[in-house]
């Protein structure tokens, strides 16, 4: 986790207001220095990502069936700029499909979360994700480690 003072700037880009307010909740229990900023869809995300005032995130957690924008296209344009090469992504999704685990693999994603039902198993899963130290994690990337499961 973020030791230092600075709060941890994390993202989340999801159309379903149930999981947004899930995930939102598990948030605030874990009491984590962060700033959480929450978009709806996809498009919504990619406005503020594409503004050279945002604060770049130190994670985005990411659904992947959106309407307007959806995630794939999110990750595709968010790792074809430079800006964002440092960027930790996280796909946030409730597909398991091997499909969607390969093309978020080879498009750049960072993990592959599975969206769990129950709230205690979310913050687990937050918790751990954020606690991650991404400088290894994302040097030794490989498809056994991608998908997080617990």
């Amino acid at each position: 986790m973020n030791q230092d003072k600075t709060p941890m700037n994390i993202l989340l880009a999801d159309d379903d207001e149930d999981d947004r307010t899930f995930f939102n909740d598990a948030i605030k229990e874990l009491k984590m220095n962060n700033k959480l900023t929450i978009f709806k869809d996809g498009e919504e995300l990619m406005d503020y990502m594409s503004d050279p005032d945002a604060l770049i995130p130190h994670i985005l957690f990411l659904d992947l069936n959106m309407p307007c924008k959806t995630g794939h296209d999110c990750l595709k344009e968010i790792r074809a700029n430079p800006r964002f090469k440092d960027l930790s992504i996280a796909i946030y999704s409730t597909s398991s499909s091997e499909k969607d685990i390969e093309d978020t693999f080879i498009g750049g994603a960072n993990v592959y979360i599975k969206k769990p039902s129950d709230f205690n198993k979310l913050k687990k899963v937050i918790k751990d994700v954020v606690n991650m130290n991404w400088q290894y994690h994302t040097s030794g990337l490989n498809k056994e480690t991608f998908f997080f499961s617990i």
